[in-house]
């Protein structure tokens, strides 16, 4: 090498060391993603049951505006666009089967949806540790009981010869024995009693949850102040779970129409059929008993219709009341 290349050499800039360049946005996601790709795998294995067993078969929905019967697949029963919606509306029972349902659910949502919190509310109060747990205990057990075992005790008691007739005689309430299984009028109160003795204590679980989150600063402060129980239950316990409750009544609106089947079956029979005619009865007679698989798929697809709408009614009430929604 001559003395010119040399120089030449030696007069060019030295190169720079490369750097890192900084990850991209797409890198720092996937590295998280791998990272974490035990627990992605375990909540991807949740979203793939939720896909298979809750929107795969929304398919089937098709059914309710066509002529199914198992002869044939879905793909070869004849379109009938409204027919089954038409039919159900003007059905001789559409009227009774309305009546029962809203009415079973409205009374339900009224007194059902409130002592929950009443009874938390009251519980949060207690001062004996071992006396509270006693009665948190006794209120859970009922929830594990399913309805078969709970109508089995229920159509006991409320017999001719049942603890309830026994009771009520023997403190003259009553001057003979009532059959009230047997009468349609008895029927809404049963069904409303027995729902909140199953699932009072249960359904109270979420509100003593919310309270333990309170600060107990605030109690003292309001001590301080003068505050009694009432008082401290009013203007500290229930506005820190107003959230909570806005929530859960929400849940409850959309579910409105759903008259919990297992109980009314249980408890339904021939004499009481004009007051435990629901919807969810309704469509199991027609659907799996008569075999009118399209004509009840059609009642159940309204009933869900409904449902959307009144949770999205609820859901645009509670955030405008108390900015608190789902969505």
């Amino acid at each position: 090498m001559d003395i010119e290349q040399m120089t030449e050499q030696m007069a060019e800039p030295a190169a720079a060391p490369e750097r890192n360049k900084p990850p991209s946005v797409w890198g720092k996601r996937w590295g998280r993603l791998y990272a974490q790709r035990h627990i992605q795998i375990m909540a991807l294995l949740g979203v793939a049951w939720m896909i298979v067993f809750n929107y795969v078969p929304m398919y089937g929905i098709i059914i309710a505006f066509k002529e199914y019967n198992i002869v044939r697949s879905v793909a070869e029963a004849p379109w009938v666009g409204f027919d089954h919606f038409k039919e159900f509306f003007q059905d001789d029972n559409f009227v009774n089967v309305m009546k029962n349902t809203l009415g079973i659910s409205l009374i339900k949502l009224i007194v059902g949806f409130p002592l929950p919190i009443i009874f938390a509310l009251f519980l949060n109060e207690m001062r004996s540790v071992r006396f509270k747990k006693a009665v948190q205990t006794i209120s859970y057990l009922p929830h594990f009981l399913s309805w078969v075992v709970l109508g089995g005790i229920l159509t006991t008691w409320l017999s001719d010869v049942g603890i309830i007739n026994d009771l009520l005689l023997a403190l003259h309430l009553i001057q003979e024995p009532i059959s009230y299984l047997a009468e349609p009028s008895y029927f809404w109160g049963i069904v409303v009693a027995s729902d909140v003795w199953k699932e009072l204590g249960w359904s109270a679980i979420i509100y003593l949850a919310a309270i333990t989150s309170i600060s107990p600063e605030m109690y003292e402060a309001a001590t301080i102040d003068g505050a009694g129980r009432f008082q401290k239950m009013w203007y500290i316990t229930l506005p820190s779970i107003k959230a909570t409750i806005s929530i859960l009544f929400i849940l409850a609106v959309g579910g409105v129409l759903n008259s919990n089947f297992d109980q009314i079956l249980v408890l339904r029979n021939a004499l009481n059929e004009s007051a435990s005619n629901v919807i969810d009865i309704y469509v199991y007679q027609t659907g799996m008993l008569s075999g009118r698989y399209s004509y009840s798929t059609a009642v159940g697809l309204f009933k869900s219709v409904i449902a959307l709408i009144l949770l999205l009614l609820a859901n645009r009430v509670t955030k405008k009341l108390n900015d608190t929604s789902l969505f």
